[in-house]
């Protein structure tokens, strides 16, 4: 009869999310998984695979969560300029209540040149940040907020990799501030 799992999925592949976020994926190795997730070598083989596949789940959970969150904050945003500085603020204040820098970005840098899977991913997740990016613009556009100037898929493009700026520099101890002021210039570039 096989065993029952001593352990809730989602509670230790969050474990493993952090461990991956905060480390980066070469500097993690299976015993400080199986330490961190607090279950057995085992046990994480079987339900997670190998650690490639155990970070994919990872980073699948990251991307998650962090489109949901954004995704909210757009909505309940009472304008398009309060939906960009909302979305560009939880990129700057993520770092200050989690590892630091963003998972995605982390994994971008470390490993996407070497390996398709994670580079999918890493893409896919820009993609989904610039639709976001654009889907405001284009709210922006429509309520008088934003320049009909700017072309919506070529600057959510750029607001993307704005964002990726602020999120690697996260990585460093880099004034908060400044990456506020970085935020404030792109909103005053759109509505120009």
């Amino acid at each position: 009869m096989a065993r029952s799992r001593e352990f809730e999925i989602n509670e230790v592949l969050e474990k493993a999310m952090m461990l991956f976020w905060k480390q980066g994926y070469e500097k993690t190795s299976m015993n400080d998984l199986v330490e961190h997730m607090g279950i057995h070598r085992r046990s994480l083989y079987d339900t997670f695979g190998d650690k490639h596949s155990l970070f994919l789940q990872a980073m699948d959970r990251y991307i998650g969560k962090v489109e949901t969150t954004l995704n909210s904050q757009a909505k309940q945003a009472r304008t398009a300029t309060e939906a960009l500085r909302s979305v560009f603020g939880f990129m700057i204040a993520e770092s200050e209540h989690s590892p630091s820098g963003c998972m995605i970005v982390n994994a971008m840098t470390e490993l996407a040149a070497r390996d398709a899977e994670i580079n999918v991913k890493s893409l896919c997740s820009v993609a989904s940040t610039e639709e976001l990016f654009e889907r405001i613009i284009v709210w922006g556009q429509r309520e008088g907020e934003f320049s009909s100037d700017c072309e919506p898929k070529e600057t959510a493009e750029y607001l993307q990799a704005l964002s990726v700026g602020i999120r690697a520099m996260g990585r460093t101890a880099i004034d908060k501030e400044k990456l506020v002021r970085v935020m404030n210039s792109a909103t005053r570039f759109l509505t120009k």
